[in-house]
Protein backbone atom coordinates (compact mmCIF):
# COMPACT_ATOMS: atom_id res chain seq x y z
CA UNK A 1 0.00 0.00 0.00
CA UNK A 2 1.29 3.46 -0.87
CA UNK A 3 2.96 5.34 1.98
CA UNK A 4 0.60 8.29 1.68
CA UNK A 5 -2.24 6.02 2.81
CA UNK A 6 -0.88 5.97 6.37
CA UNK A 7 -3.08 8.99 7.12
CA UNK A 8 -6.11 7.02 5.94
CA UNK A 9 -5.23 4.14 8.25
CA UNK A 10 -4.78 6.54 11.14
CA UNK A 11 -8.19 8.02 10.37
CA UNK A 12 -9.71 4.53 10.39
CA UNK A 13 -8.20 3.75 13.81
CA UNK A 14 -9.56 6.96 15.32
CA UNK A 15 -13.05 6.46 13.87
CA UNK A 16 -13.04 2.82 14.97
CA UNK A 17 -12.14 3.76 18.53
CA UNK A 18 -14.44 6.74 18.82
CA UNK A 19 -17.32 4.99 17.00
CA UNK A 20 -18.42 8.46 16.09
CA UNK A 21 -17.54 10.56 13.02
CA UNK A 22 -18.14 13.89 14.78
CA UNK A 23 -15.64 13.21 17.58
CA UNK A 24 -13.14 11.60 15.22
CA UNK A 25 -13.30 14.53 12.77
CA UNK A 26 -12.74 16.99 15.62
CA UNK A 27 -9.74 15.00 16.80
CA UNK A 28 -8.26 14.91 13.30
CA UNK A 29 -9.08 18.51 12.51
CA UNK A 30 -11.10 17.74 9.36
CA UNK A 31 -14.74 17.95 8.35
CA UNK A 32 -17.08 15.00 8.82
CA UNK A 33 -17.75 14.79 5.10
CA UNK A 34 -14.02 14.70 4.31
CA UNK A 35 -13.47 12.00 6.91
CA UNK A 36 -16.38 9.94 5.60
CA UNK A 37 -14.96 10.23 2.06
CA UNK A 38 -11.54 9.10 3.33
CA UNK A 39 -12.98 5.98 4.96
CA UNK A 40 -15.11 5.06 1.95
CA UNK A 41 -12.08 5.44 -0.31
CA UNK A 42 -10.04 3.20 2.03
CA UNK A 43 -12.76 0.53 1.95
CA UNK A 44 -12.86 0.76 -1.85
CA UNK A 45 -9.10 0.29 -2.16
CA UNK A 46 -9.11 -2.65 0.25
CA UNK A 47 -12.19 -4.16 -1.36
CA UNK A 48 -13.84 -4.83 1.98
CA UNK A 49 -16.31 -3.15 4.31
CA UNK A 50 -14.77 -1.98 7.59
CA UNK A 51 -17.57 0.07 9.12
CA UNK A 52 -21.33 -0.15 9.40
CA UNK A 53 -22.80 3.35 9.53
CA UNK A 54 -26.15 4.46 10.89
CA UNK A 55 -27.51 7.96 11.39
CA UNK A 56 -26.32 7.98 15.00
CA UNK A 57 -23.47 5.54 15.36
CA UNK A 58 -20.62 3.66 13.76
CA UNK A 59 -19.98 -0.04 14.29
CA UNK A 60 -17.10 -2.19 13.15
CA UNK A 61 -17.58 -5.16 10.88
CA UNK A 62 -15.74 -8.36 11.78
CA UNK A 63 -13.02 -7.42 9.30
CA UNK A 64 -12.90 -3.92 10.79
CA UNK A 65 -12.44 -5.38 14.28
CA UNK A 66 -9.57 -7.55 13.02
CA UNK A 67 -7.90 -4.61 11.30
CA UNK A 68 -8.22 -2.38 14.37
CA UNK A 69 -6.79 -5.07 16.64
CA UNK A 70 -3.76 -5.58 14.42
CA UNK A 71 -3.22 -2.01 13.27
CA UNK A 72 -3.99 0.02 16.39
CA UNK A 73 -0.80 -0.78 18.35
CA UNK A 74 1.37 0.12 15.34
CA UNK A 75 -0.34 3.48 14.87
CA UNK A 76 0.05 4.16 18.59
CA UNK A 77 3.72 3.20 18.39
CA UNK A 78 4.37 5.52 15.45
CA UNK A 79 2.69 8.42 17.22
CA UNK A 80 4.61 7.71 20.44
CA UNK A 81 7.91 7.56 18.56
CA UNK A 82 7.22 10.85 16.78
CA UNK A 83 6.34 12.46 20.11
CA UNK A 84 9.57 11.10 21.61
CA UNK A 85 11.64 12.63 18.80
CA UNK A 86 9.80 15.90 19.23
CA UNK A 87 10.52 15.89 22.95
CA UNK A 88 14.26 15.67 22.32
CA UNK A 89 14.40 19.08 20.71
CA UNK A 90 11.45 20.89 22.25
CA UNK A 91 9.95 21.66 25.62
CA UNK A 92 7.59 18.96 26.95
CA UNK A 93 4.24 19.04 25.21
CA UNK A 94 1.25 16.93 24.31
CA UNK A 95 -2.06 15.81 25.77
CA UNK A 96 -2.25 13.38 28.70
CA UNK A 97 -5.60 11.71 29.36
CA UNK A 98 -6.28 10.18 32.78
CA UNK A 99 -9.32 8.17 33.85
CA UNK A 100 -9.89 9.06 37.48
CA UNK A 101 -12.58 10.22 39.94
CA UNK A 102 -13.76 13.50 41.40
CA UNK A 103 -12.33 12.53 44.79
CA UNK A 104 -8.89 11.71 43.35
CA UNK A 105 -8.90 14.89 41.26
CA UNK A 106 -9.77 17.14 44.21
CA UNK A 107 -7.58 15.57 46.89
CA UNK A 108 -4.59 14.07 45.08
CA UNK A 109 -4.10 15.14 41.47
CA UNK A 110 -5.06 18.80 41.17
CA UNK A 111 -3.06 20.01 44.21
CA UNK A 112 0.07 18.45 42.67
CA UNK A 113 -0.22 19.41 39.00
CA UNK A 114 -0.97 23.11 39.38
CA UNK A 115 2.70 24.13 39.41
CA UNK A 116 3.63 21.65 36.66
CA UNK A 117 1.06 23.03 34.22
CA UNK A 118 2.12 26.61 34.90
CA UNK A 119 5.77 25.68 34.32
CA UNK A 120 5.05 23.77 31.10
CA UNK A 121 2.15 25.50 29.32
CA UNK A 122 2.42 23.16 26.30
CA UNK A 123 1.35 20.18 28.41
CA UNK A 124 -2.39 19.57 28.15
CA UNK A 125 -4.12 17.46 30.78
CA UNK A 126 -7.52 15.77 30.51
CA UNK A 127 -8.85 14.51 33.84
CA UNK A 128 -11.92 12.41 33.08
CA UNK A 129 -14.18 11.94 36.10
CA UNK A 130 -14.95 8.25 35.80
CA UNK A 131 -16.22 5.81 38.45
CA UNK A 132 -16.74 3.11 35.83
CA UNK A 133 -13.33 1.41 36.24
CA UNK A 134 -12.81 1.92 32.52
CA UNK A 135 -10.34 -0.19 30.55
CA UNK A 136 -7.75 2.53 29.96
CA UNK A 137 -6.28 0.82 26.89
CA UNK A 138 -9.65 0.46 25.18
CA UNK A 139 -10.62 3.96 26.26
CA UNK A 140 -7.33 5.36 24.93
CA UNK A 141 -6.30 6.83 28.24
CA UNK A 142 -2.64 7.30 29.05
CA UNK A 143 -3.24 6.29 32.65
CA UNK A 144 -5.87 5.69 35.31
CA UNK A 145 -6.17 5.97 39.07
CA UNK A 146 -7.41 3.32 41.46
CA UNK A 147 -7.09 2.43 45.09
CA UNK A 148 -4.25 -0.02 45.63
CA UNK A 149 -6.23 -3.25 45.62
CA UNK A 150 -7.97 -2.37 42.34
CA UNK A 151 -4.85 -2.24 40.13
CA UNK A 152 -5.23 -4.16 36.86
CA UNK A 153 -2.76 -6.92 35.95
CA UNK A 154 -0.22 -6.07 33.28
CA UNK A 155 0.03 -2.46 34.42
CA UNK A 156 2.77 -0.43 36.03
CA UNK A 157 1.53 1.29 39.18
CA UNK A 158 2.95 4.24 41.09
CA UNK A 159 1.71 5.39 44.47
CA UNK A 160 0.35 8.95 44.21
CA UNK A 161 -1.60 9.44 47.43
CA UNK A 162 -1.59 8.62 51.16
CA UNK A 163 -3.63 5.89 52.79
CA UNK A 164 -7.35 6.60 52.99
CA UNK A 165 -9.78 5.99 55.82
CA UNK A 166 -13.53 5.96 55.29
CA UNK A 167 -16.17 7.12 57.76
CA UNK A 168 -19.87 6.48 58.29
CA UNK A 169 -21.49 9.82 59.04
CA UNK A 170 -24.90 11.30 59.75
CA UNK A 171 -26.30 14.48 61.26
CA UNK A 172 -27.27 14.91 64.93
CA UNK A 173 -30.82 15.45 63.70
CA UNK A 174 -30.81 12.09 61.92
CA UNK A 175 -29.67 10.33 65.11
CA UNK A 176 -32.16 12.18 67.30
CA UNK A 177 -34.73 9.41 66.78
CA UNK A 178 -32.47 6.51 65.80
CA UNK A 179 -30.00 4.30 67.65
CA UNK A 180 -26.32 4.75 66.84
CA UNK A 181 -25.06 1.58 65.10
CA UNK A 182 -22.63 -0.51 67.14
CA UNK A 183 -21.91 -3.13 64.48
CA UNK A 184 -21.86 -2.84 60.66
CA UNK A 185 -24.92 -5.09 60.36
CA UNK A 186 -26.89 -2.50 62.37
CA UNK A 187 -26.76 -0.37 59.22
CA UNK A 188 -29.51 -2.57 57.78
CA UNK A 189 -31.88 -0.75 60.13
CA UNK A 190 -30.83 2.69 58.83
CA UNK A 191 -31.53 4.88 55.82
CA UNK A 192 -28.21 4.74 53.99
CA UNK A 193 -27.12 6.78 50.97
CA UNK A 194 -25.82 4.45 48.28
CA UNK A 195 -23.16 4.84 45.58
CA UNK A 196 -23.70 3.16 42.21
CA UNK A 197 -20.79 2.19 39.96
CA UNK A 198 -21.47 2.80 36.24
CA UNK A 199 -19.45 -0.21 35.03
CA UNK A 200 -21.94 -2.95 35.88
CA UNK A 201 -24.64 -0.85 37.51
CA UNK A 202 -24.06 -2.43 40.90
CA UNK A 203 -24.21 -0.62 44.22
CA UNK A 204 -21.07 -0.22 46.28
CA UNK A 205 -21.03 -2.66 49.18
CA UNK A 206 -19.88 -0.92 52.37
CA UNK A 207 -16.66 -2.52 53.62
CA UNK A 208 -15.54 -2.76 57.24
CA UNK A 209 -12.76 -4.47 59.16
CA UNK A 210 -11.87 -4.98 62.81
CA UNK A 211 -9.34 -7.28 64.48
CA UNK A 212 -8.70 -9.02 61.16
CA UNK A 213 -12.40 -9.68 60.57
CA UNK A 214 -14.02 -8.23 57.44
CA UNK A 215 -17.72 -7.43 57.17
CA UNK A 216 -19.42 -6.27 53.97
CA UNK A 217 -22.90 -4.80 54.16
CA UNK A 218 -25.35 -4.18 51.30
CA UNK A 219 -27.18 -1.19 52.70
CA UNK A 220 -30.49 0.27 51.58
CA UNK A 221 -31.92 3.75 51.56
CA UNK A 222 -33.87 6.46 49.80
CA UNK A 223 -31.03 7.92 47.71
CA UNK A 224 -28.44 6.60 45.24
CA UNK A 225 -25.74 8.74 43.64
CA UNK A 226 -22.81 8.07 41.34
CA UNK A 227 -20.42 10.64 42.85
CA UNK A 228 -19.09 10.58 46.40
CA UNK A 229 -19.44 14.32 47.07
CA UNK A 230 -23.19 14.07 46.44
CA UNK A 231 -23.40 11.36 49.09
CA UNK A 232 -21.70 13.66 51.59
CA UNK A 233 -24.00 16.56 50.71
CA UNK A 234 -27.09 14.38 51.17
CA UNK A 235 -25.84 13.25 54.57
CA UNK A 236 -25.31 16.89 55.60
CA UNK A 237 -28.92 17.59 54.64
CA UNK A 238 -30.13 14.82 56.95
CA UNK A 239 -31.16 12.22 54.37
CA UNK A 240 -29.32 9.39 56.09
CA UNK A 241 -25.92 7.84 56.61
CA UNK A 242 -23.09 8.17 54.09
CA UNK A 243 -19.91 6.12 53.76
CA UNK A 244 -17.29 8.57 52.49
CA UNK A 245 -13.55 9.24 52.70
CA UNK A 246 -13.03 10.74 56.12
CA UNK A 247 -10.85 13.60 54.92
CA UNK A 248 -13.72 15.21 52.97
CA UNK A 249 -16.00 14.95 56.00
CA UNK A 250 -13.44 15.81 58.69
CA UNK A 251 -14.26 19.50 59.15
CA UNK A 252 -17.99 18.70 59.29
CA UNK A 253 -17.27 16.14 62.02
CA UNK A 254 -15.09 18.62 63.92
CA UNK A 255 -17.79 21.30 63.73
CA UNK A 256 -20.48 18.94 64.97
CA UNK A 257 -22.48 19.03 61.73
CA UNK A 258 -21.87 15.30 61.33
CA UNK A 259 -21.41 12.44 63.78
CA UNK A 260 -18.96 9.69 62.86
CA UNK A 261 -20.01 6.17 63.91
CA UNK A 262 -18.48 2.69 63.74
CA UNK A 263 -15.03 4.27 63.93
CA UNK A 264 -13.40 1.11 65.29
CA UNK A 265 -14.68 -0.70 62.15
CA UNK A 266 -13.16 1.83 59.72
CA UNK A 267 -9.50 0.93 59.05
CA UNK A 268 -6.97 2.62 56.79
CA UNK A 269 -6.88 1.41 53.18
CA UNK A 270 -4.23 1.68 50.48
CA UNK A 271 -4.41 5.10 48.85
CA UNK A 272 -4.48 6.03 45.18
CA UNK A 273 -2.11 4.65 42.56
CA UNK A 274 -1.58 5.87 39.02
CA UNK A 275 -1.41 2.90 36.66
CA UNK A 276 -0.49 2.70 32.99
CA UNK A 277 0.42 0.05 30.37
CA UNK A 278 3.89 -1.40 30.80
CA UNK A 279 4.53 -1.72 27.05
CA UNK A 280 4.32 1.85 25.85
CA UNK A 281 6.80 4.62 25.08
CA UNK A 282 5.79 7.56 27.22
CA UNK A 283 6.44 11.18 26.38
CA UNK A 284 8.58 13.53 28.41
CA UNK A 285 5.38 15.30 29.43
CA UNK A 286 3.96 12.06 30.86
CA UNK A 287 7.12 11.33 32.84
CA UNK A 288 7.13 14.86 34.29
CA UNK A 289 3.50 14.38 35.33
CA UNK A 290 4.35 11.04 36.90
CA UNK A 291 7.15 12.61 38.95
CA UNK A 292 4.86 15.44 40.06
CA UNK A 293 2.18 13.00 41.26
CA UNK A 294 4.48 10.49 42.96
CA UNK A 295 3.75 10.05 46.66
CA UNK A 296 6.61 9.77 49.14
CA UNK A 297 5.80 8.36 52.54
Amino acid sequence: MARENLNDLTAFVIVAREKNFTRAAAQLGVSQSALSHTLRALEARLGMKLLTRTTRSVALTDIGETLLEGLGPYIDGIQAQLQSLKDQNNSPSGTIRISTSDYAINTVIWPKVDRLLKTYPDIKLELIDDYALTDIVQGRFDAGTRFGEQITNGMISVRIGPDVRFAVVGTPGYFAHRDIPQHPTDLLLHNCINLRFPTYGNLYVWEFEKDGKSVNVKVEGQLVFSRIYQNLDAALKGYGLAHVPRDIAEHHIASGELISVLEDWCPWWDGYYLFYPERRNHSKAFMLLLDALRHYK
